[in-house]
């Protein structure tokens, strides 16, 4: 090659690579450009499904985190917190039952550190327990220890009742739990059951060799990133705070039905559902994050994740006199796995307290999470105070416009039949009051699972009764 033509090779080189490189960085703006007016459409679609749901379940306000492949879609706040005060995404509020996923997380680290199995037997470490010798850290975890609900002792409920910002301790709980016999031999039926991750807490505690809050922060809260996740045995929020209103004392309290009763709840102490040391307060940001960590197994191995979130319960349990209505066959709109639940293809935690209700939920396959938290009117409650977890219409709603194809359950026909005959579906059961579905641009959309008192984590005693009014609901 000549000194002139290896020159000017030289002087286009990086004319060619500048026109490759302003090419590639068109394409790139132009394809974020498309994605940000992708999510745009997509946050204003989201925006008009939770106003209609606010409209349609008498919601007071709505906060709404939703992610999908790492990239956030929409982080909204709709509605009051209070009476003149907008709520916002920077409130904080408890998060119930999804402490359950961390308590289960740091189980399965342990499994991970070869420091415990799962069927490992409890005489380890709480001997004197009820069949302590068969019952297993795995069947804690999976709800299949036949150990009774103390919340679900009438005893218990009225104990609440007349004191919601009592501080439950551990004896305390233990107590209520085992003054009735065990529901069935452990292993053979599934009955979702506070007491379980009551004791799975403090076996964990002693794994670990300290308090159950410090393995949580060290082991899974800090490593998720959860900054604004923290536990508490108060009744204190930190602010700013997401209020909540309740009418679910109405009967323990004696208010006739016909007057106007509804009481700030938001203060109500939340430590008797949860293991001692895993009484949280959160907020949505981390709620949404939650959803990704768990439901992608961020700190467990593939074989400890897959044990935690496979429906490995799928077809499993009944129902049976001595645990109804808590025990049911597990079925691919609810499936009880470690500590979260299946429903479809997604991993979900729903708590219902206080009158507050939350959804956290996961699509490992396309990579979606969504994160509800709803408060309520007083035109929520019924006559007798019952109440629906309306973010599970919410989450449902959403996951339905984002995951067409791959939507959670929502066809009355997929839910276990026990739970329609006793109720927990709002507008099936002739006892009920028929609940009004949500209207998406003049089209009805199908009612989900958790049409009242919020899938697995309330399910409560009635025998084909009623609900008891003022149950707290975690």
């Amino acid at each position: 090659m000549r000194a002139t033509t290896k020159a000017a090779f030289a002087r286009a080189i990086p004319l060619c690579l500048a026109a490759v490189s302003l090419a590639a960085c068109t394409n790139s703006a132009s394809k974020s450009a498309q994605v940000t007016a992708s999510q745009s459409t997509q946050a204003a679609a989201i925006a008009k499904i939770v106003q209609n749901a606010m409209k349609t379940y008498h919601l007071k306000a709505v906060l709404i985190k939703v992610t999908k492949g790492g990239d956030v879609v929409t982080t909204q706040a709709f509605g009051d917190s209070m009476d003149g005060v907008p709520a916002t995404t920077a409130m904080h509020f408890r998060n119930g039952a999804v402490a359950f996923e961390y308590v289960s997380t740091l189980l399965l680290e342990f499994v991970d550190e070869h420091k415990v199995a799962l069927n490992d037997t409890i005489e380890h470490w709480m001997p004197t327990l009820p069949e302590a010798g068969k019952v297993t850290l795995k069947m804690l975890a999976n709800q299949t220890t036949g150990y009774p609900d103390f919340e679900t002792d009438p005893a218990w409920l009225a104990a609440f009742n007349a004191d919601p910002f009592h501080v439950w301790t551990f004896d305390e709980r233990l107590k209520y739990a085992f003054a009735r016999p065990l529901q069935f031999a452990p292993g053979t039926n599934w009955s979702y059951s506070h007491t379980n991750f009551m004791i799975l807490g403090e076996i964990l505690s002693k794994i670990g060799h300290e308090p159950l809050d410090t393995l949580l922060r060290e082991k899974v809260l800090d490593p998720m990133g959860l900054t604004n996740t923290a536990s508490t045995e108060t009744s204190d929020v930190p602010g700013p705070v997401l209020h909540s209103f309740s009418s679910e004392r109405r009967v323990a309290v004696g208010i006739p039905a016909g007057r106007p009763f509804y009481e700030e709840a938001t203060f109500w102490n939340a430590q008797w559902g949860t293991p001692i040391g895993a009484n949280e307060t959160t907020d949505i940001n981390d709620m949404a994050t939650t959803a990704v960590e768990v439901g992608s197994g961020a700190l467990l191995s593939s074989s400890s994740y897959h044990a935690m979130t496979d429906p490995n319960l799928l077809g499993f349990g009944h129902a049976q006199p001595s645990c109804a209505p808590s025990c049911f066959k597990q079925t691919n709109i609810y499936n009880f796995g470690l500590g979260v639940v299946r429903s479809g293809s997604w991993l979900v935690q729903d708590p219902l307290l206080s009158g507050q209700g939350s959804t956290e939920a996961f699509l490992p396959a396309q990579k979606i999470a969504i994160a509800a938290v709803v408060t309520f009117l007083p035109g929520a409650f019924d006559a007798q105070g019952n109440y629906a977890n309306s973010s599970e219409q919410v989450f449902r709603a959403i996951a339905a416009f984002l995951a067409p194809n791959d939507a959670p359950p929502t066809s009355l026909e997929a839910v276990p039949l026990r739970l329609v005959e006793l109720g927990f579906c709002q507008g099936v059961d002739a006892g009920s009051a028929s609940r009004p579905p949500l209207v998406i641009d003049g089209t009805a959309q199908p009612h989900g699972v958790a049409e009242v008192h919020g899938q697995e984590d309330n399910l409560q005693p009635g025998g084909g009764e009623q609900v008891p009014v003022g149950a707290p609901e975690d």
